[in-house]
């Protein structure tokens, strides 16, 4: 007989639904060439001919008609209804699916909402009997319809609405014990477990007119131990302390199917975060192959792939192992990525290309492959409505499924085997590849063996899991140690690393899955000691490297601000938002700092992406602070408040230790008081919320700090309020402000807050920066800051870049008194020479000469400041870090930049002698 179009080629659509008319004489025809290989299907064809006439001239209307009489059926006859309802079911689907009528996803989704129906009638009639006997405490009729607060969660395939053609149903009943008293508690949860198991044998038992699912309890918390519908509260508690990484993975696909659905939704949030980490999770790989290899040998389905009997769902190549490899990506990465929460498994292998987890052409032949599986395991259950998905044992078993696909049976065993050994070898890759371990370890050479052996003595491996995953990484971690240039540091600034580091299962896992991790780590531990400390106490920061974009242009601050508002929209609690800039920011300056240290970047953008990066915390974190602090004290008075950054910040070069430079300026627009439960007068308002944004900034907290603030460049300096009113900002800048906090302002820019006021400050500012001064007073005052410098502050060495004659302090000083001179709006400290030179201050060659000396100088304070928190020791920052400073500094070796750091420090030290002279100090005293 010539078969209708095949369930993959959608397109042909039309064509398949004309072959709906005979589509039944087709099927018996089919099955009776096939020596009878389903009785099942022609006895059900025989017994429901009167209906399915009908039904075939639209089966979708056929199904959506036997779904809406349903829930009018009385109590009494329900069980029976939905048998009947069941094998209709049964039947239409199997028609359209071998007809190819109906896709795959039409076919498991049509019986999975057949299955959610079941379910949720069957809750509705033995919870409504509970209450018609009175034995639900507090329960009316109307509470039938939400179970009395039971919640029927589908797991695995009926959550993704991927039920087979012979499927059990997994459900996890719970239920929503605050409906209830504490003392009807009891009586309700005896009650509502009555109702459940009565549900599960309604729906499982086998009678004259058949079953409607088999139904399964058992993927509840405990279930040995538990009843068949626990508290919420319990399943939580459960979760939160003593869950496991497959009920995570179970958890992908949960989904409220029946009874109260509003809290079963409720409850799926509360557990997210046990789902979903907020880390990597690659530990995970490990605990879904255990759970395989458990899976083969109680199954006893280990040994090379063969075709007879072969178990098309947990066997190797199966559908099992593609739900595997999908749901442990998706559970490694979901918690960073809510795109990858999601349900089915061919919708999770699509988004994990599209988000670059996995490429695209694995995630197409994993497609192709499971759905190929599951047309057969289709079929092979519609042959005797088995639940069973093993393979034939004969030549005529293969015959009759050959009949039954449509194909030749030798076309049918090769593509079989074609399939199953692909999906074995992609997955197998996956979850198990080449271990280091099982290949030679490598020679040790010079690396001193002491220092290794006391790695086991660390926190990081007090765990035999860590152990045992360190074992399997070492040989690869120790060849790439001795291919470095000087083994021996590598060795020395690793130990450090591994010595502070507080745990390492997951760190250690992520490694071994991403083994190019291995070279950056050594990179870092091996060149800048700073960034290193940092990585042992927050190893997270790793996940960011292969988050997909890693190393992807920089976004700019906009973009930045909208990512971080992102996080920040997703969390509810005002001390989780905190945690999570401080995680985000984190990240950032991190690849900021690998970035620069990899010379994919250079100081004089390093320094501005520092810049950008604090910019977009201050900005988004802004509002956050305002909203909480108005909770008590009602929204900012007036029209608000603008955040002006100072000095680096403001000059948006900041490096990878700076703290900023704030003052706040608010304007109250006549308002007295804020409008709120506990209202402040609007000075003490602006006042307690600086501090607000201070504590924000800088409290520590389980995720650390953001950022130091200093606000002693606000007006009138540590004697001033910490906020400042406009009309007092512009009145004291125009009539009382000192020269040197002119020279502030020039760097001064708004970073947060509103934007029409910063708008008032920069016009302020601008008004300042006109004002026509003296010559003579402003360097005047210049020279004597630069006195008052040099006594409070000494260089830390010939490598301070940062203070002493000729460096970047004294530099600075000149780059704002040149703009002050000039008129000049601009905040970079090299517009600020050449206006010096504009104005006819400095010539030429001394502006250019005072340029390079600054640009030589920020390039050693930036690698300074990424390589160490101390004072920069050219023998300590090891052989890496000299490098980097080199390539950085573009100098040949040590000597020719220390030769060249004194002969431009020098010469700018003279030219600014010149230009702010003693006696231009003593005149300012």
């Amino acid at each position: 007989m010539t078969r209708c179009p095949d369930p993959f080629e959608p397109e042909r659509g039309a064509e398949a639904r004309a072959c709906l008319p005979d589509l039944s004489g087709q099927v018996a025809d089919l099955i009776d060439g096939a020596g009878g290989c389903s009785p099942y299907l022609k006895g059900l064809i025989e017994a429901e001919h009167d209906w399915l006439a009908e039904a075939l001239d639209d089966p979708e209307a056929a199904v959506e008609t036997l779904l809406a009489a349903l829930p009018e059926v009385a109590p009494d006859k329900m069980a029976s209804q939905l048998r009947v309802a069941k094998r209709r079911i049964a039947l239409l689907t199997a028609l359209a699916d071998l007809g190819g009528v109906w896709p795959l996803e039409t076919v498991t989704g049509t019986l999975t909402r057949f299955a959610d129906t079941a379910v949720a009638l069957a809750l509705r009639t033995t919870v409504g009997a509970e209450i018609r006997r009175g034995k639900l405490p507090g329960a009316g009729p109307e509470d039938a319809e939400t179970a009395g607060g039971i919640v029927a969660l589908a797991m695995g395939k009926m959550g993704a609405f991927e039920l087979n053609y012979s499927s059990d149903i997994d459900l996890i009943c719970l239920f929503d014990e605050t409906r209830f008293e504490r003392d009807t508690y009891d009586e309700a949860r005896a009650s509502l477990v009555r109702a459940t198991r009565r549900m599960a044998t309604m729906l499982s038992d086998q009678t004259a007119e058949g079953y409607v699912f088999r139904t399964d309890l058992r993927l509840r918390p405990d279930p040995s131990v538990t009843p068949v519908c626990m508290a919420m509260a319990r399943a939580e508690a459960y979760y939160e302390s003593l869950g496991r990484t497959w009920e995570r993975a179970a958890y992908i696909k949960a989904r409220p199917a029946a009874g109260d659905i509003a809290a079963g939704e409720r409850f799926l949030d509360t557990i997210k975060p046990f789902v979903w980490r907020k880390h990597l999770d690659f530990a995970a790989i490990q605990d879904a192959h255990d759970m395989r290899l458990r899976i083969r040998e109680h199954k006893g389905l280990g040994g090379p792939i063969t075709l007879p009997e072969h178990d098309m769902k947990l066997g190797r190549g199966g559908i099992r192992e593609i739900e595997f490899f999908t749901q442990t990506r998706q559970i490694i990465a979901g918690g960073r990525d809510r795109d990858l929460r999601v349900r089915g498994t061919e919708a999770g292998l699509e988004v994990l290309a599209q988000k670059g987890w996995i490429p695209e052409d694995v995630a197409d032949a994993l497609t192709r492959h499971y759905r190929a599986h599951r047309e057969v395991e289709h079929r092979l259950q519609m042959l005797r409505d088995a639940q069973t998905h093993a393979l034939p044992a004969t030549g005529e078993g293969f015959a009759r499924l050959a009949a039954f696909m449509g194909q030749p049976v030798a076309d049918l065993e090769s593509d079989l085997m074609a399939r199953l050994q692909e999906v074995h070898e992609m997955i197998e890759g996956f979850f198990a590849p080449e271990s280091a371990a099982s290949r030679p370890g490598p020679e040790t050479g010079d690396l001193d063996t002491s220092i290794i052996e006391r790695w086991y003595g660390y926190p990081a491996l007090r765990s035999s899991r860590a152990v045992e995953i360190f074992e399997r990484l070492k040989p690869d971690l120790l060849s790439r140690l001795t291919r470095t240039a000087r083994p021996d540091e590598a060795l020395l600034a690793l130990d450090g690393f591994l010595s502070r580091l507080p745990a390492g299962v997951q760190l250690f896992s992520l490694f071994e899955a991403n083994p190019q991790l291995i070279d950056l780590l050594i990179d870092i531990v091996g060149t800048s000691p700073a960034l290193a400390g940092h990585l042992s106490a927050n190893a997270e920061v790793f996940d960011a490297v292969i988050g997909g974009d890693f190393f992807a242009p920089w976004p700019g601050e906009e973009q930045l601000r909208n990512d971080l508002g992102a996080v920040l929209d997703a969390v509810e609690d005002y001390e989780r938002k905190l945690d999570a800039a401080r995680r985000w920011a984190r990240e950032w300056h991190f690849r900021i700092g690998v970035h620069h240290l990899r010379g994919l970047i250079d100081a004089g953008r390093a320094g501005r992406q520092y810049a950008d990066l604090a910019g977009a915390v201050l900005a988004t974190l802004w509002p956050v602070v305002t909203a909480q602090f108005a909770i008590r004290h009602g929204p900012p008075p007036g029209r608000g408040a603008a955040i002006m950054g100072m000095g680096s910040l403001g000059a948006s070069r900041l490096t990878a230790s700076s703290d900023l430079d704030l003052i706040l300026i608010y304007d109250a627009g006549g308002v007295e008081k804020s409008d709120g439960r506990r209202p402040l007068d609007a000075r003490q308002y602006y006042a307690r919320l600086t501090k607000a944004l201070v504590t924000a900034l800088s409290a520590p907290m389980s995720e650390g700090k953001l950022y130091e603030v200093d606000m002693r460049l606000r007006p009138s300096g540590t004697q001033g309020p910490v906020a400042t009113a406009l009309d007092s900002f512009r009145d004291y800048q125009m009539t009382q402000a000192w020269v040197w906090e002119h020279l502030a302002l020039t760097r001064a820019r708004a970073v947060a807050g509103e934007g029409a006021l910063a708008d008032d400050v920069e016009e302020v500012r601008s008004a300042v920066l006109r004002l026509d001064r003296p010559r003579d007073k402003v360097l005047a005052e210049a020279a004597a800051m630069r006195a008052r410098i040099r006594a409070a502050k000494s260089p830390a060495g010939p490598w301070d870049a940062k203070i002493g004659p000729g460096r970047l302090q004294d530099i600075e000083l000149v780059a704002q008194a040149g703009a002050l001179l000039d008129g000049s709006f601009s905040r970079d400290t090299l517009d600020g020479l050449r206006g010096a030179v504009a104005c006819g201050w400095l010539d030429d060659a001394d502006g250019e000469a005072l340029c390079d000396a600054y640009g030589l100088c920020w390039a050693v304070q930036s690698v300074s400041r990424l390589l160490s928190d101390k004072p920069l020791d050219t023998e300590a920052i090891g052989e890496g870090g000299r490098a980097m400073l080199l390539r950085e500094t573009d100098c040949e070796d040590l000597d020719a930049l220390s030769a060249a750091l004194a002969a431009r420090s020098g010469q700018a030290a003279r030219i600014i002698d010149r230009a702010l002279p003693e006696r231009a100090q003593e005149e300012s005293r």
